[in-house]
């Protein structure tokens, strides 16, 4: 494991080490996440063997931008205009899980293909809410598999010392933004078919 301050002027040195094939954990807006190049197979098989996740799991993504999302998936207009409320509204006072907090599910595109570690015919994807992260995937300029940390069916990971302890021996770099409060995973609404469902609350 490889150890890096949470730094804007680390970003360049990240996105190379990110093109290079390897596995980064970053803290995202809701918990630290593995990530990895979605185009590189040996890196998005890396995080399936660290985490022991069984491929039936598949994995969302994160994309700088909705033109991003619809480069990979069928979007409607009726569709985007929900995804530019959830993903790029300002925060209301009120809360209600804030901006970025919201995966979505699709049918996905032919030009997907050449992306791993995702279901065969849909794909979850995102926009986070978080400023290092939304400069880092504009730097990288591709869309990124992403997972909470922790082993397979365990409590995602929040505090740095547990993460460390857990995966030292593995190749990875982590960036270290500190503890993050406990936050719950992103709301996961699914619009790969005609009914809308609700995956995760």
């Amino acid at each position: 494991m490889q150890i890096v301050k949470l730094n804007k002027n680390n970003i360049p040195e990240i996105a190379k080490e990110i093109n290079r094939g390897r596995v980064v954990i970053c803290p995202t807006d809701t918990v630290y996440g593995f990530l990895a190049d979605a185009s590189n197979k040996k890196a998005v098989d890396k995080i399936f063997k660290i985490k022991n996740r069984p491929r039936s799991k598949p994995l969302a993504v994160f994309v700088k931008d909705i033109k991003a999302a619809k480069e990979l998936a069928e979007i409607s207009d009726s569709q985007e205009k929900i995804l530019k409320e959830k993903w790029l509204a300002r925060p209301k006072p009120a809360g209600g899980g804030g901006p970025g907090k919201f995966s979505f599910v699709f049918k996905r595109k032919k030009t997907s293909n050449r992306l791993y570690g995702l279901d065969k015919k849909t794909v979850a994807i995102r926009i986070p809410k978080y400023k290092f992260l939304n400069v880092l995937l504009s730097k990288i300029d591709k869309p990124l598999v992403q997972t909470s940390v922790n082993v397979s069916n365990n409590p995602a990971l929040s505090k740095i010392s547990d993460i460390i302890e857990q995966f030292a021996k593995q190749d990875v770099l982590l960036i270290d933004g500190g503890n993050l409060k406990k936050s719950k995973a992103s709301k996961v609404i699914d619009f790969s078919e005609e009914e809308i469902k609700i995956l995760r609350n």
